[in-house]
């Protein structure tokens, strides 16, 4: 870039100061500048255009937003045109380069968006998004890069990480449960670039449920995509899904996974994340499907939380099952957080950061694992493909990631200052809250320290043992009592006796 951050910002605060609300462009030239519309009239695309106010390649020349309140004003000394106008303004301006400035937007959303802007004929480029600056993949907010839209393609990238792997998926009756969740719907998109037979939604929201499949109909039209409203605790639903469609692969991801919300909702977080895994894998073990696997979390290893022993639970019925499945290969999946789910810090970061802060922060060592959720879904994919039955696969996620850590980049990429006692006069403040109910300070990925290898580097095979058959069937008659009977305390006893816990205090220390 032109000019680092920090001058940018100190041009565009100098200028506030100085009651300009338009940057001065009497000494730019515009011989010989690129033309160019960025996508994005908030803080980002702001500091963007000002920043390219003194570049010798580009001239930005319009912004284009979808928020409606902004068609039509002057921002930072260019004109908001809502997206319907911009090809008309691509052969206006003579635009040969469209920037995205969205960092807090999902990878589905910059992914279609990028998809409509290519039919422009111009170049789209992008700035980082809030999940590369908090993974290292890029240092500076301000640096776009090209997008090339084939790389787009969920088939390319799972055909490149190992080769032939879409056949698994290809022709096949693939059913996704939680569709509309974070986990559900990128498994949703990805899959159907894999030309399946037909792609079965479940989710028990109706809206969530509609935007996935309304999404999935424009992005592969070929598919046959079929929404199901229904609840995955609901046997008679799921059984008789199984077998009318004839389902060959099932991908269950329906789960409650907040940690706070399901450690004040326990009964309802058991009944969906434990009963609802026995039913649905229950029923795919009776209709003989091929291939079932589970999307679980770090916070089943030695869990704290209600949140985290569900989905233990939930593994170790799994587990059971493939022990005495004939033709079904039962595994599952599990990592650690992934960057722009709807539980994770950065959504949760980018409103506060929105709102002038506080940024919130449990604790100031506090260390999570992060991925993205196309990177944590295309290995969820490839792992399907390679059980053998009984597999709990761990994906490699890197080193853990301190959360203020990440909370001070996103401060910086929005383009403001850190408030504390050494800059009293910053933008935002992180305030510690203290760590909530059944939350852990550090998480971990693996029950026992034995692992395997598998053909992908960042795909691992965990030797754990788990419950008999029998110690099973009376775990899960003790749970169901306490469920139907609502008894939080009965449950939370259930839990201690059957499921491997941290020691005492590990919630609060390393």
């Amino acid at each position: 870039m032109p000019e680092s951050l920090l001058n940018v910002l100190r041009r565009i605060r100098a200028r506030i100061a100085s009651g300009r609300s338009r940057p001065d462009t009497s000494a730019v030239t515009t011989e010989g500048r690129l033309p160019v519309l960025i996508y994005g009239a908030g803080q980002t695309g702001q500091q963007l255009a000002a920043a390219l106010l003194r570049d010798d390649r580009l001239r930005p020349v319009a912004f284009a937003d979808d928020e409606p309140r902004l068609r039509g004003i002057i921002v930072s000394g260019l004109r908001v045109h809502g997206p319907e106008e911009i090809e008309a303004l691509v052969v206006r301006h003579g635009i040969g380069r469209i920037i995205l400035a969205m960092p807090s937007a999902s990878e589905a959303a910059r992914t279609r968006l990028t998809r409509r802007l290519a039919a422009t004929g111009c170049e789209v480029h992008a700035l980082p998004s809030f999940a590369d600056l908090v993974t290292g993949r890029a240092i500076t907010p301000y640096e776009s890069h090209p997008i090339d839209p084939t790389t787009l393609l969920g088939r390319d990238a799972l055909e490149n990480e190992l080769p032939g792997v879409t056949d698994a998926y290809a022709g096949r009756r693939v059913l996704v449960t939680g569709a509309g969740g974070s986990i559900g719907s990128e498994l949703c998109r990805q899959i159907a670039t894999c030309a399946p037979k037909t792609l079965i939604l479940l989710d028990h929201g109706e809206h969530a449920l509609f935007q996935i499949e309304r999404e999935l109909r424009d992005l592969a039209p070929e598919v046959e995509i079929v929404p199901i409203l229904g609840s995955v605790c609901e046997p008679a639903l799921v059984s008789v899904l199984m077998q009318a469609k004839k389902i060959d692969v099932v991908l269950h991801a329906a789960a409650y996974k907040h940690v706070p919300m399901v450690e004040s909702n326990a009964i309802e977080g058991m009944r969906n994340n434990v009963i609802g895994t026995r039913t649905v894998a229950s029923a795919a073990l009776d209709a003989g499907v091929e291939r079932f696997i589970l999307v679980s979390t770090d916070k089943a290893v030695r869990p704290t939380s209600v949140m985290g022993a569900s989905k233990r639970f939930a593994e170790m019925i799994v587990q059971d099952l493939a022990t005495r499945a004939t033709r079904t290969r039962f595994s599952m999946v599990r990592f650690g957080n992934v960057l722009g789910s709807s539980g994770s810090v950065i959504p949760t970061f980018s409103e506060q950061i929105a709102r002038g802060g506080p940024v919130t922060l449990t604790h100031p060592d506090v260390t999570r694992y992060f991925m993205t959720i196309p990177e944590a879904v295309r290995l969820v994919l490839l792992a399907g493909t390679i059980a053998r039955g009984g597999d709990v696969f761990v994906l490699d996620m890197g080193e853990p990631i301190r959360v203020r850590d990440i909370a001070l980049r996103m401060i910086e990429a929005s383009g403001l200052t850190l408030r504390d006692a050494a800059n009293p006069d910053g933008d935002i403040e992180i305030a510690v809250t203290g760590l909530r109910p059944g939350e852990k300070l550090h998480e971990e990925l693996l029950i026992g320290s034995d692992m395997l290898t598998t053909p992908h580097p960042r795909i691992l095979r965990a030797q754990e043992g788990h419950l008999s058959e029998i110690e099973l069937a009376k775990a899960l008659r003790s749970l169901s009592e306490a469920i139907e009977t609502r008894d939080v305390a009965l449950l939370r006893t259930i839990l201690a006796q059957w499921i491997e816990q941290a020691p005492e205090g590990e919630a609060v220390n390393d």
